[in-house]
């Protein structure tokens, strides 16, 4: 897990995209947060991130760097994000537009921070 001291500095940064990405979505669509909610998610948000990172600097170097990025966001979040939210949202009854606006903005902010991720350019740590 050295890397994420390694990059810390992308990784903060997505993460804040990622939490306004998500502000601005519950601003529009009127959704109310708790303080506990807003707490639970800065550490969260940081995690999926740094794992995010982690799977960039590990995406093979046969392919252009930028599609590796935007489509290792993608294969995380159609391969994890979007079954976990589907089964977990449906299972509390939400409706179908509410699952949908929740993996919509996953899979907006997973994107953007796998873009800012890249564009800051991540380190890979040596091996010893």
């Amino acid at each position: 897990m050295i890397y994420i001291w390694l990059n810390l500095t992308p990784i903060l940064a997505a993460t804040a995209l990622g939490l306004v990405i998500g502000f601005v979505w519950t601003k529009s669509g009127k959704v109310k947060i708790s303080k506990r909610v807003v707490l639970a998610a800065i550490p969260a948000t940081f995690w999926l991130t740094a794992i995010l990172a982690g799977a960039l600097i590990l995406a093979p170097s046969e392919a252009e760097p930028w599609t590796m990025a935007i489509g290792s966001a993608f294969i995380i979040w159609i391969g994890f994000v979007l079954p976990v939210l589907v089964v977990t949202l449906s299972v509390r009854g939400e409706r179908i537009s509410v699952i949908a606006s929740a993996c919509g903005y996953w899979l907006i902010t997973m994107l953007a921070q796998a873009a800012l991720l890249q564009a800051m350019g991540l380190v890979a740590p040596g091996i010893e």
